[in-house]
């Protein structure tokens, strides 16, 4: 990463990248790792994102009057310390980690800047803005998403939903090495159109920690690491071993995770009520804890209309990572099993 008071040699400037994801068209000035440049960009960018030396529009945001709004950890350590920062009354925000990684959006998310200390390096960078900083975008422009994977059935939306380490990664991982193509992993984005939902791709990998590596292809070390400062891995979804849907997908079944049970008939798939599905959908929505009380509100109204025309279903694991491979058969019977009762009950996925 270039020090704030340098530039970008002549030769990269004004060069710009181009990327789809999460359903949104990203523009960046210099690559992103983790995300596939998209050749056949063409229009306006929905985000403009600029790395190293700070545009004039951050200097600006700078100087307006600061409110921290959240100040949290995400896990132990000063190094997870997260500050949200609402500058100017929320004409801008500041999203600040411990390790020093930094970034500025504005109001509408439709501009970005990041920076990070030199110890650090952009794939780390990227952990972070590819995470939690779009799932922050995303909220910002008033779209849903949950705290989930998602694959494609049948070429139907299948989202995986639960908290960190319920399994959701891991899941979606299996599937794809089984052929199903992934469609998102962490952060699923659902938006409506022409009457029907749809969930929106996110990028092309699925991140894992190195026992789950271990246990899907038996040998430690089998995926790359994210960053050689992490030792957080990656399936890559390139064709190879698995594949990325690229494309939205309706809306077909979503599965909340259960905590992992050892249990002579796990894992099984149990029906939920519409209070059940509803109380665990306002739980993995993604960021919530950054909601207002009026946005929390907004969010529980969509999420009851969600839980109407979808089909909500609760997963309960085996402890046993032995037990994976059944788990999956069983999700992909149960969700074309979905496909079937929803037609027979006139409710309609679009296509």
């Amino acid at each position: 990463m270039l020090p704030l008071t340098e530039k970008p040699p002549a030769s990269a400037r004004g060069v710009r990248h181009f990327f789809r994801a999460y359903g949104l068209n990203l523009s960046a000035d210099a690559p992103v790792p983790g995300l596939r440049e998209d050749p056949s960009h063409s229009g306006r960018p929905d985000v403009v994102m600029n790395f190293g030396a700070e545009p004039p529009w951050v200097r600006e945001a700078m100087r307006l009057s600061p409110r921290v709004d959240c100040l949290r950890a995400q896990a132990e350590g000063e190094d997870s310390l997260f500050k949200l920062t609402s500058l100017g009354e929320g004409a801008f925000f500041q999203l600040a980690y411990g390790d020093g990684t930094r970034f500025i959006v504005d109001g509408a998310a439709t501009r970005l800047w990041e920076t990070w200390r030199p110890t650090l390096t952009p794939e780390d960078a990227a952990t972070y803005l590819l995470g939690p900083v779009m799932g922050f975008v995303l909220r910002r422009r008033g779209v849903m998403a949950l705290h989930a994977s998602s694959v494609a059935v049948s070429d139907r939306a299948v989202v995986l939903c639960g908290p960190s380490e319920s399994g959701k990664s891991t899941t979606a991982a299996a599937l794809a090495l089984r052929g199903i193509p992934v469609l998102a992993e962490d952060v699923a984005p659902i938006k409506e159109d022409k009457g029907s939902l749809y969930v929106e791709p996110g990028y092309p990998r699925v991140c894992l920690w190195p026992d789950v590596v271990e246990t899907l292809f038996g040998v430690p070390g089998a995926m790359p690491q994210i960053t050689p400062t992490w030792e957080k891995c990656f399936l890559p979804l390139d064709g190879g071993r698995a594949k990325f849907e690229s494309k939205k997908r309706p809306l077909g079944v979503i599965y909340v995770f259960a905590p992992r049970v050892d249990e002579v008939d796990a894992p099984r798939i149990e029906d939920l009520g519409m209070r059940e599905a509803l109380l665990g959908l306002v739980q993995n929505t993604y960021m919530n804890w950054l909601l207002s009380r009026k946005q929390r509100a907004e969010e529980l109204d969509a999420l009851t209309k969600l839980v109407a025309r979808v089909p909500v279903r609760r997963i309960v694991p085996h402890a046993d990572p032995q037990h994976l491979g059944a788990l999956c058969e069983l999700i992909m019977k149960d969700a074309e099993h979905s496909w079937g009762r929803q037609t027979l009950a006139g409710v309609s996925s679009g296509s």
